[in-house]
């Protein structure tokens, strides 16, 4: 069952699509036609999403095709030390997928990556 996405996956999101050079952001517009589709079971915040196709446009082609890491963004923990990353994905020019991943032995779930990305939202 899909559902709207939650606030903090659409902030993380959002700021780290902010990165990307996003020609016609066409990226970008795809974001409020995205639902929920699963996370990942694991706990670290990945997050699948649904995407109806036909009342969006894809990212621009020929560069988006296939499966790509389209925005990715480092996070430093408090320590100044790289804690994990966050990568979004689009499967032929629409957004697929968010991942949140740990860079050392300890969990770095979205809340961390919300936490460092999203200051101003606590």
């Amino acid at each position: 069952m899909t559902r709207v996405l939650p606030t903090d996956v659409a902030h993380v999101l959002d700021t780290v699509l902010s990165m990307v050079v996003d020609p016609g952001l066409a990226l970008h517009r795809q974001m409020r036609h995205l639902r929920l589709e699963k996370c990942c079971a694991c706990g670290c915040g990945s997050t699948y999403f649904s995407l109806d196709a036909d009342g969006v446009s894809p990212a621009p082609a020929p560069a988006l095709t296939g499966t790509q890491v389209v925005a990715d963004m480092e996070l430093f923990g408090a320590d100044g030390e790289t804690a994990g990353e966050v990568l979004v994905f689009a499967e032929d020019g629409y957004l697929a997928w968010l991942e949140v991943c740990s860079w050392n032995e300890d969990t770095f779930t979205l809340i961390d990556a919300h936490r460092i990305l999203c200051p101003c939202d606590r």
